[in-house]
Parts: structure tokens; C-alpha cells; sequence
């Protein structure tokens, strides 16, 4: 009988959230209709993705500001989030197996790149416990907290534990200034001088698209005799970043983030915040 309970009728299911179906199904399309927006500010080319607007009518409507979702359903359309993100985590499977050979051929180059992405363990996680952040923090600062990032948090915690809520938060915060960040890091680091413009492009690839497109952008206005070029080296090395990065967040950033906050937690967070006192690392 409990098991019955458990598992609801397709019939039940969408009549119980068939208001958020269909928000849905408006909020794409007005985002759809608005559509991207690109401005220049100085030599940084700022890209706005629909999305990014579907995420604010999204906030607009829930419970806390216009109220037009219930809190009921705003917790339904989280355990939603699986099911719109699983299409993407299979693409990324078959890209892994449609490139292997290049992934073969760049692994070493690759493989560095993803050990940059450390650097947001060892900078932000003590950074999020000095400020008494709880497991939002492991979700966080485990990764660059990109689409790929989200799902596979996602998928291991659930998309209603505290780690998928602070990938979230991450996710969101980047599509609202990552874009202008990554813009003006491309143009501060391109006057420097310092490194090949071809070099450039391949450090565009971070495995997000919208942040790939916003660097390789800066970079093909600054370098017009190496715009194509940026474009391609850009996009071929963003593929190739999301496919490592996903493993490299599963097998390494991840497990070290959780041994680094179960040691860290009870020493350097506030007092009155402390919760892990007793808990062994990695349970």
C-alpha cells in the first residue's frame, strides 16, 4: 500500500501540476520572444541568454514576491529539474564518445585547465564557511557550477539537498554577472600582451556556452585577423572542457571538496553554526 502511495498515476501527476506545465510553456516562450541581447562596454562584449530572463519571470512568480506559484508547487518543480536536465547529460555522453580521439590528443592540456578549477575549492570553500554557510557550500565552490555541474549535483544529492541549492545559487549568479566578468577578464588579460591570442580562445572554454560566447566574442573584437579562429578553437575547447569536466567534478573536485569541508567545518566556522562536530569526513 505505501509503495502505491509512493508512485503517482501520470493522470494525478499532472493535474496536480499542470499550472506549473504551463507557466513553463509561457515563460520559454516570452524568453524566447525577447531572445538575446548583446551590448559592448568599452572592448567586452556583454551576451544575455533567454534564459536568463526566464529565470527572473520564473523568481517574479513565486511565492515570495507575486505569489502566483503556491509554495506546493514551487517544491514540485524542483524535483522537476532532473527531468529537464537529464536530455543534456546525455548529450554530453555522446559527445565523450563522438570525441575521444581529440580528447586523447588534448587530454594533457585539458586536464591542466580542469586544475584551475581547484582554485574555487581552496579560494571560496573557506571563504562560504567563515560566512556560516552550511552543505550549500560543498554544491558551490565544488565546481564552476555550470549546467553539467547542476546536473550531476543533481543527480547524486537530490534537487532539493542544500548542495544542489547552493550549485543554484552559483548557476544563477552566473548567468547574472559571469558573463560581464568573463567579458572583462578577456580584455583586461588580452592587453597584457602576454599570451597568444589562439591561447586565449582555448582558455575560453570553461564548459559553459554562455561564458565561452562572451570571452571568444571579447576576443575576436579585440584580434579581428583571428576571429575565426578564436571562434572555432573556443567552441571545440569549451566541448571538450564540459566532457573532462564533468568527471573531473565526479572523480576529484567533488570528494576533495567533502573531505575539505568535514575537516574545515568544525574548526573555522561561527560557532553557533557548527553542526558537524561528530560526523566523520565523507560521511
Amino acid at each position: 500500500m505505501k509503495n502505491k502511495e509512493q508512485y503517482q498515476s501520470i493522470g494525478r501527476i499532472l493535474k496536480e501540476n499542470y499550472r506549473l506545465y504551463l507557466a513553463a510553456l509561457v515563460i520559454v516562450l516570452i524568453a524566447e520572444l525577447i531572445g538575446l541581447k548583446k551590448f559592448q562596454i568599452g572592448s567586452a562584449l556583454i551576451i544575455i541568454y533567454p534564459m536568463l530572463f526566464a529565470i527572473v519571470i520564473s523568481v517574479l512568480l513565486g511565492p515570495d514576491i507575486f505569489r502566483f506559484f503556491k509554495e506546493r508547487e514551487s517544491k514540485n518543480a524542483s524535483s522537476l529539474v532532473l527531468v529537464a536536465i537529464t536530455p543534456f547529460m546525455a548529450k554530453v555522453g555522446v559527445l565523450a564518445g563522438a570525441n575521444l580521439p581529440k580528447l586523447v590528443d588534448v587530454g594533457p592540456g585539458l586536464a591542466f585547465q580542469e586544475l584551475g578549477h581547484v582554485g574555487t575549492i581552496f579560494l571560496a570553500l573557506p571563504v562560504a564557511l567563515l560566512l556560516g554557510i552550511k552543505k550549500e557550500a560543498i554544491g558551490a565552490t565544488s565546481s564552476t557550477c555550470r549546467d553539467k555541474d547542476y546536473g550531476l549535483i543533481c543527480h547524486l544529492y537530490g534537487a532539493n539537498s542544500p548542495e544542489a541549492r547552493g550549485a543554484l545559487s552559483i548557476y544563477i549568479i552566473g548567468f547574472l554577472i559571469g558573463t560581464i566578468y568573463i567579458g572583462f577578464l578577456a580584455s583586461l588579460v588580452a592587453s597584457m600582451n602576454i599570451f597568444h591570442p589562439l591561447a586565449l580562445a582555448m582558455a575560453s572554454g570553461v564548459g559553459s556556452g554562455v561564458m565561452m560566447a562572451a570571452a571568444s566574442s571579447t576576443l575576436a573584437t579585440i584580434y579581428p585577423e583571428y576571429a575565426d579562429q578564436i571562434v572555432m578553437l573556443a567552441g571545440a575547447s569549451d566541448m571538450l572542457a564540459a566532457i573532462v569536466g564533468i568527471y573531473f567534478t565526479l572523480f576529484i573536485s567533488l570528494p576533495l571538496t567533502r573531505k575539505m569541508y568535514y575537516w574545515l567545518e568544525p574548526r573555522i566556522s561561527p560557532k553557533h553554526t557548527r553542526e558537524t562536530k561528530n560526523m566523520k569526513v565523507g560521511s
